[in-house]
């Protein structure tokens, strides 16, 4: 019998990682621990050295037990908790990136990470083209001012008038799953669109109608810039205050995908001379911004709290990633999706 622990949240709950594996193994004998960490009703965040963490070490480790298989989105699977759960052989995380696991004291413990990317592709990039069409309509500010008994022609005046899609040209950071979605979207509603990104070649780029450019050549020419990147030491502040201001004047930002791959010091400032004319954010630089973020009395500004995957599909989806490596796992078979497969190479735990 293999003990598996399913820790889940108020999103991807425990029983969907255990109907999934079930599902994905059953002729396996499982004997299922589960957890739920407070997330999302808590914000996630920094946990023992690891990042976008929900919960405590000591709940880990108290549902853990013996547990030689670990299914889970948020909880801390720190260096500690490696360090003090010797059967564990699997952390399968149902998110883009292992990132509430250390994965280099997995890697040393001889533990097995995998991930789930492309889980949410789908509910990210709809979500980025919901942001896109309400900061170039003004959708939520026309919204909330109409309830409140204002009826704003002057929307209709030329000066005021809103963009379309149709027609412009919109420049992706980050071509990705969900990047590459987003394009398609732009192109069916009749955008030209420019991508960049170092990993995607020329050849793809043309046969997927995207034009492929460098990063200040796709800031110099789009009226409307979505960000789509990953977060690393590298992609931080891949926006800041010097390149953000090769935008056309009234440009539309939207960031739906990582607060640190923005700077948002410089962001105010542009709002206020007209450099951009529309800010759309899902993510942020500190979630939530604190109560005197100055974004929050400026104008043209479009807020959510960070839900662009925040869809019931993607819950399922989430759990079923991360259970088919589970049961790849039990079963001997390769997985797909390992962010330390060098554990494999030089052989895991037994």
């Amino acid at each position: 019998m293999t003990t598996v622990l399913a820790a889940g949240d108020s999103f991807v709950a425990p029983e969907l990682f255990v109907d999934a594996l079930r599902e994905a193994a059953p002729e396996a004998d499982l004997d299922f621990r589960t957890l739920r960490s407070p997330w999302p009703i808590e914000p996630f965040g920094p946990v023992g050295g690891v990042d976008e963490a929900s919960g405590t070490e000591a709940a880990v480790l108290d549902a853990l037990g013996d547990a030689e298989v670990a299914l889970t989105q948020m909880a801390p699977f720190t260096a500690d908790v490696i360090k003090r759960a010797p059967r564990l052989r699997l952390i399968s995380v149902c998110r883009g990136g292992p990132v509430n696991v250390d994965l280099a004291a997995a890697t040393e413990a001889g533990v097995t990470v995998s991930y789930a990317p492309g889980r949410n592709a789908a509910a990210a990039a709809e979500f980025a083209v919901g942001l896109m069409l309400a900061a170039l309509r003004r959708i939520p500010a026309a919204d909330a001012e109409l309830k409140q008994g204002v009826w704003r022609g002057d929307y209709y005046a030329y000066d005021n008038a809103g963009l379309e899609l149709d027609g412009s040209v919109a420049g992706l950071v980050g071509y990705g799953a969900i990047g590459s979605i987003v394009a398609r979207v732009l192109r069916a509603f009749g955008a030209h669109v420019l991508v960049a990104d170092p990993y995607t070649d020329a050849a793809k780029a043309a046969a997927d109608g995207v034009e492929l450019v460098g990063l200040e050549e796709l800031l110099r020419r789009s009226s409307l810039v979505s960000l789509h990147a990953r977060l690393t030491p590298e992609t931080r502040h891949l926006l800041n205050a010097d390149n953000l201001q090769l935008l056309p004047e009234g440009a539309v930002l939207v960031n739906s995908a990582r607060g640190g791959l923005l700077d948002y010091a410089p962001l105010p400032g542009l709002l206020e001379s007209g450099r951009l004319g529309a800010l759309a954010l899902d993510v942020y630089d500190i979630e939530p911004p604190p109560a005197d973020w100055p974004l929050h009395r400026a104008p043209n500004v479009i807020t959510t709290p960070h839900l662009a995957g925040a869809t019931r599909q993607t819950a399922h989806r989430a759990a079923a990633i991360s259970a088919g490596e589970a049961a790849r796992f039990l079963a001997g078979e390769p997985l797909r999706f390992v962010a330390n497969p060098e554990v494999l190479a030089g052989g895991a735990r037994s």
